[in-house]
């Protein structure tokens, strides 16, 4: 996504342009709905907190200062609101940092036991995609957070880390473990995959 013309219809936005808040609506509405549905269970209560956030954005568009980029404010205003209701749903999913995920493919010393393999040529097959959008659906809630937040919506470690509240070392390790995951789905697709070239 392109940060500047966030910066355009920001401008837009606060001149009353209602064309600007549509496209920022078109833009951002289902990767809301997305990481709202990552903290809740029901889908309605994720197009709520959607809802609420582009209320919270009309109501305080005059007061954002712009230190951080148009989307991560939205989308930290998107998990202020998931994690209020979350809370008063009483759904809590703990991360469990015991988890030995992806311990065979490293050594003591932290290198790699075996190297990483190259994906296969047909990597942009729609069977694969749909099996890496599965996984990623599939990854507890926090993984899911941080590997759709990096990976799909193509935010920075930093900007995750401020949505979501977390330390840039939570941040790494969910993502290494929910890309671990992810590719430990895909690995059975891509051999499938290579067999058919």
């Amino acid at each position: 996504m392109n940060v500047d013309t966030d910066a355009d219809l920001l401008e837009r936005l606060r001149q009353g342009d209602e064309g600007a808040f549509s496209e920022l609506v078109q833009r951002y509405h289902p990767r809301l709905i997305r990481l709202a549905s990552s903290f809740l269970s029901r889908r309605d209560l994720a197009e709520d907190v959607a809802q609420e956030t582009w209320l919270a954005v009309l109501r305080g568009i005059e007061r954002f200062e712009g230190r951080c980029a148009l989307r991560t404010w939205l989308f930290q205003i998107c998990v202020n609101r998931a994690r209020s209701i979350a809370i008063r749903e009483q759904r809590v999913v703990p991360v469990d940092p015991a988890s030995d995920l992806g311990a065979d493919l490293f050594a003591a010393d932290g290198s790699r036991v075996v190297p990483p393999q190259p994906w296969a040529n047909s990597i942009d097959d729609a069977a694969l995609l749909a099996v890496a959008q599965g996984a990623i659906l599939d990854l507890p809630d926090s993984q899911r957070q941080v590997v759709s937040l990096r990976d799909v919506d193509g935010l920075s470690a930093n900007e995750v880390c401020h949505v979501l509240s977390i330390s840039d070392a939570n941040q790494r390790v969910l993502l290494h473990r929910g890309r671990a995951r992810v590719r430990a789905s895909l690995r059975p697709a891509v051999i499938r995959a290579g067999r058919r070239s």
